[in-house]
């Protein structure tokens, strides 16, 4: 059983160190502007859809 661990973690290790193609630090960047902005832009559109949302209900309400 501790062989098969001890096994496992080193073939997880192998993998990671010399099969798995890691992205470069512009690659990262690049990314992470991407997620940014989309995350933004996100933000903006169910704030949008709250505000609104919001007031429709306000006017439905005040007919009541």
């Amino acid at each position: 059983m501790a062989n098969k661990i001890q096994a496992y973690f080193k073939e997880s290790y192998d993998e990671l160190k010399h099969k798995t193609s890691w992205p470069t630090w512009s690659e990262l960047q690049s990314s992470a502007i991407v997620v940014s902005v989309a995350s933004l832009i996100i933000a903006v559109v169910v704030y949008l859809m709250d505000i609104s949302l919001r007031t429709l209900l306000e006017q439905f309400y005040k007919l009541f």
